[in-house]
């Protein structure tokens, strides 16, 4: 099977760069599957039931979440009783949803196949989580148990060694793992013992500005420490960041990097390094 992970949509431009985009993509590398955090799809912060509805009839298949995930909490509310929206697994207990979901997919030959989503996010400069190692070792292994080899994670987190850290426990047990929350993509896409990894897959949305917002109030923060409302530009050029994994058996054999500029017709193609 062929999924790929999208993130993190910000505001309007990033739902509208998916909008124009996601179909073309999907038809011309032949994806079975989407997987985007969209935490911060609506206004910036949180998410609500008709931008959710919007990027579903997009071609995304399964939203994902993070800190922001309870930003609109009552919609989220509702939004967690779906199928499609997940929220870090590791919240304390007692919050509404799940952040593991698993799914039948289809892929090109009509064979279906089973993908277990993993949400999970970190703990430095976060709010109050269960340990996210110790989570995702315990899931993984119930997951194994139940069969279940095709495993994504989308670890959402500040600390790039956090992500790091799940990366080398994980490696050889899920297929891939994909870090989201800073909005800065890196360059260190790799596969080692199957696995697919890069530390954060960078926003979808305003490329030219500052993480998706204007940038007057950062700037004014970190300059005199006074702080305001972050505000989504609604003019400005976007882009769409998505990584795409081949699967077999669990196992990675394929990864690339997908950048797509608003205003560039070409798509930047970026290889994985095999370890």
């Amino acid at each position: 099977m062929r999924i790929a992970f999208i993130g993190d949509i910000v505001g309007r431009p990033g739902r509208r760069i998916i909008k124009e985009n996601l179909s073309k993509i999907k038809n011309e590398y032949n994806i079975d599957f989407v997987i985007a955090n969209a935490e911060n799809a609506s206004h910036g912060f949180g998410l609500t039931v008709k931008n959710c509805n919007e990027l579903l009839k997009c071609g995304i298949d399964v939203i994902t979440g993070g800190n922001h995930s309870f930003d609109k909490k009552q919609e989220m509310f509702a939004l967690l009783e779906t199928p499609y929206v997940l929220r870090p697994d590791n919240y304390p207990e007692g919050v509404p949803g799940s952040g593991l979901k698993i799914f039948e997919i289809k892929d090109s030959e009509d064979k279906i196949e089973k993908l277990a989503v993993l949400n999970l996010m970190g703990q430095f400069s976060m709010p109050t989580v269960e340990n996210p190692f110790n989570w995702a070792k315990r899931k993984v292994e119930e997951l194994n148990q139940q069969g279940i080899k095709n495993i994504f994670v989308d670890f959402h987190g500040e600390a790039t060694s956090e992500k790091r850290v799940i990366f080398m426990m994980l490696k050889g047990k899920v297929s891939g793992i994909c870090g989201t929350h800073t909005h800065v993509g890196t360059d260190d896409l790799q596969v080692i013992d199957g696995t697919s990894y890069l530390t954060d897959i960078g926003l979808t949305g305003c490329r030219d500005n500052i993480i998706g917002m204007n940038e007057k109030i950062p700037i004014q923060k970190a300059t005199t420490g006074i702080g305001g409302h972050f505000e989504v530009p609604n003019a400005c050029k976007s882009i769409l960041q998505m990584m795409v994994l081949d699967i077999q058996d669990g196992k990675t054999i394929e990864s690339f990097k997908l950048k797509k500029y608003c205003d560039r017709a070409e798509i930047i193609k970026t290889e994985a390094i095999f370890d």
